[in-house]
């Protein structure tokens, strides 16, 4: 098209500016305190959502927005994609998708936006999907720390996805 190059729109012939991407999760602004997202609990608080105490305060009313991690959930839309697969995998399958959970546990601790959404069987092994892009991240990197073998990251910033493939 006439007046773009690679992600950018030109205005004039001396500036180029990158295109707003849009996130349909991502909230365009920040909620009204109070909030409190009725399916898994998480608080709204201070412009993050936070766990118990962190988040709202237990007592008394609160808002009821379903927060962008349920959503995702709902919608069956990842963020982040982990492929793990190798012959290693196969000699190793729970003590694998051990680690995996432990990187969720501890992910979403103090990222409640940050969960697992599936565990399916893929061809070779299986395929984690994640509501976020940093526990894909997590996940992979303590993947290749823990068990070595290869690791490949591809980061669509368009589509705010993030692929990680490891193989050993």
């Amino acid at each position: 098209m006439k007046g773009e190059r690679g992600g950018f729109r030109m205005l004039r012939r001396e500036q180029l500016l990158q295109e707003v991407v849009h996130d349909t999760y991502k909230l365009p602004r920040k909620l009204a305190e109070p909030t409190r997202c009725p399916d898994c609990g998480a608080g709204y608080r201070d412009g993050r959502w936070r766990w118990g105490k962190e988040g709202v305060a237990a007592a008394g009313p609160a808002r009821a927005t379903r927060c962008p991690a349920c959503r995702r959930i709902e919608d069956n839309f990842p963020a982040g994609f982990v492929s793990v697969s190798g012959e290693f995998f196969s000699g190793h399958r729970e003590e694998i998708l051990a680690l995996v959970r432990n990187c969720e546990q501890a992910e979403k601790r103090s990222h409640p936006l940050e969960r697992l959404m599936k565990i399916a069987a893929d061809a070779g092994g299986v395929l984690v999907t994640t509501t976020g892009v940093h526990l894909a991240r997590r996940i992979g990197d303590a993947l290749e720390d823990a068990y070595k073998g290869t690791l490949k990251f591809h980061y669509n910033r368009e589509q705010q996805l993030l692929r990680v493939a490891w193989s050993r």
